[in-house]
């Protein structure tokens, strides 16, 4: 008697259940300068967390290797503006992430979309149908207006 009819395989959304609820890190903002910034020079943000992370799950009696990759960035800056990429920026001098401010203080916060493939069993690769996100730790900065000051190098 095949038993395999009695225990299928998981389903995609079998999988996608799990995908939802795996312990995905919650990539925090990090910002050049760090601490406070100057209005009219770009800040720049990245984060340095682990963007792909490996997971095996046991569902029913099956074992599910789940791959989870950080796909989509959502970077709020804090004054109103979304930065949405597909990419976790780099530090200076290799950035790709900036965004220019007025003086004030502002709390920037990133919002990672995570995608996955998985396999049951050592099986073929499939997506994981469907995505989910975490959200990292806020960053608060501000951002100082500087003022020129002349001076007399004879006094």
């Amino acid at each position: 008697m095949d038993i395999t009819a009695l225990n299928p395989p998981p389903s995609p959304g079998e999988v996608f259940r799990y995908f939802q609820t795996l312990p995905l890190p919650d990539l925090s903002t990090q910002q050049q300068p760090p601490g406070n910034a100057l209005a009219g020079l770009p800040v720049v943000f990245y984060t340095d967390g682990p963007t792909t992370q490996t997971f095996t799950v046991d569902i029913r009696g099956f074992t599910v290797d789940i791959v989870a990759t950080a796909s989509a960035f959502a970077w709020d800056t804090g004054d109103g503006t979304v930065l949405r990429t597909t990419d976790p920026g780099s530090p200076y001098p290799d950035h790709t992430i900036s965004h220019d401010y007025r003086s004030g203080t502002y709390t920037a916060a990133l919002t990672t979309t995570w995608s996955g493939t998985y396999s049951v069993d050592g099986g073929a690769t499939a997506d994981v149908p469907g995505t989910t996100t975490t959200d990292g730790p806020p960053a608060t900065f501000t951002v100082l207006q500087a003022s020129p000051v002349l001076t007399n190098p004879f006094d």
